[in-house]
């Protein structure tokens, strides 16, 4: 069925590609038109030139555009996929991790929680609110797909911003688990229907269902996860914070100790600070790989020496974009693990705008999340906490607030002192003051 396509951000070699492979192997969406948009030319022109390439290597399967002006991009838009960033990902990050742990913040990682991530927060949510203005302005029907973190605080703004716009984010995280299923319950995956809730980066698995049978797989999962787990610690991954917080909570973190230590306040106590360096520099170097890679396809193209069968010949990314388009335009209803959307009912003793990780179904009628009820209420009481910074912060950049901003870093269980907050602050506004509101 043809459709039209965005996708914004189109100039990324780690986000443009992957979406763009997955495109390539959908059959559904034969003859759709496919936008590429990104505010640089150079880096849009490089996409663009190898995805028209690759467009003939596939008999022009779809019509394939190219601007650097949004609007014109958006009009008539079905579907929006937005991941972006602004500035030196990699400099603004290590800056996020690097000065609140200077002025006594004891946070980890500091991309998408604690103060580096509201910092993160603070930079990355304008430009997407100005995206959205234009979506909503445009094609208020379309739904939009965002990949850009911190997932929840994206999402929670643009939902403030546009209330009436079909949003949802998506994030890969929930792989980290799915990977190690199958060999803890000797299931195949496609046979296991998973439930897990909470935050972005921050939720528990709540139940695993095996779908033939309807056998509720947990009693099993808990009795053989400990062992299993610790016979394959990762570092980044599952290692001493998730085993603590599982024996302590009783429900499986499934995001990986760099994520979940981001919100907790012992978060360091049970990680080494090495590991999140480590990972920092770990994810740089993935992304130089990728762009090395798209580098090469490209001088290869210039040459005239292109893969005869181009670099989408195969293989999917393993995001769900592009599956969850395919069930809402041949109306063929699915099941998707772990969406980001507002909570709007499912869990019932969490705010109602928060906008939380959960299953969903998909079809032409939408995507509606599966309601769970109420948490335990010692997740549910370490989510609210953080409910309540995102609430603050995303109020903080819609407002342009000095003082809630503040407010925000202060109250985080990672920073707890106005005097940190007011230096973390100052000196993050200097450093960078080009990507942030100007906070009044």
């Amino acid at each position: 069925m043809k459709c039209k396509i965005v996708l914004i951000g189109a100039g990324s070699a780690s986000f443009g590609p992957s979406s763009l492979l997955d495109l390539f192997q959908s059959e559904f969406l034969r003859g759709s038109t496919i936008v590429l948009h990104d505010i640089d030319k150079e880096h849009l022109n490089v996409i663009y030139e190898l995805i028209t390439t690759e467009n003939k290597i596939h008999n022009d399967k779809f019509i394939i555009e190219q601007t650097t002006n949004r609007r014109s991009a958006l009009k008539g838009a079905d579907f929006i996929i937005s991941s972006i960033e602004v500035g030196d990902r990699y400099k603004l990050w290590r800056e996020d991790y690097e000065i609140p742990r200077k002025y006594g913040s004891k946070q980890i990682l500091g991309e998408c929680g604690g103060p580096g991530g509201t910092m993160h927060a603070f930079r990355i949510i304008p430009p997407i609110v100005d995206i959205v203005k234009d979506v909503d302005d445009l094609c208020p029907n379309a739904l939009f797909i965002n990949f850009s973190n911190p997932m929840a605080r994206v999402c929670l703004a643009i939902k403030r911003t546009a209330p009436n716009l079909k949003v949802i984010g998506l994030c890969h995280q929930i792989g980290a688990l799915v990977i190690h299923l199958p060999r803890i319950l000797n299931i195949k995956f496609e046979n296991l229907k998973l439930k897990p809730y909470g935050l972005n980066h921050f939720g528990f698995l709540m139940g695993i269902e095996e779908i033939s049978s309807g056998t509720d797989l947990m009693p099993k999962f808990n009795k053989l996860a400990p062992e299993y787990f610790r016979q394959h610690e990762e570092r980044f991954e599952f290692s001493k914070l998730t085993f603590e917080v599982y024996n302590r909570f009783k429900f499986f973190p499934y995001v990986g100790d760099n994520h979940l230590g981001e919100y907790l306040q012992f978060g360091e106590e049970f990680t080494e600070t090495q590991d999140m360096v480590d990972w920092i520099d770990f994810t740089e170097k993935g992304g130089e790989r990728v762009y090395r890679k798209v580098k090469r396809h490209y001088k290869r193209l210039k040459e005239g020496r292109y893969l005869k069968k181009g670099m989408f010949s195969k293989g999917i990314s393993g995001e769900r974009a592009v599956p969850i388009i395919e069930a809402i335009i041949t109306n063929q209803p699915s099941y998707e693990s772990a969406v980001n959307i507002p909570n709007d009912g499912i869990i019932d003793n969490l705010p109602q705008d928060l906008v939380i990780e959960c299953p969903v179904t998909v079809s032409k009628a939408g995507i509606r999340g599966v309601k769970w009820g109420n948490l335990p209420k010692n997740i549910a009481a370490l989510l609210r906490i953080e409910a309540s910074i995102q609430d603050l912060c995303v109020e903080a950049v819609l407002t342009k607030s000095k003082e809630a901003a503040i407010n925000a870093l202060a109250i985080d269980p990672n920073v707890g002192s106005f005097e940190i907050a007011d230096r973390i602050f100052s000196e993050m506004k200097e450093l960078q003051s080009e990507f942030l509101p100007k906070f009044q």
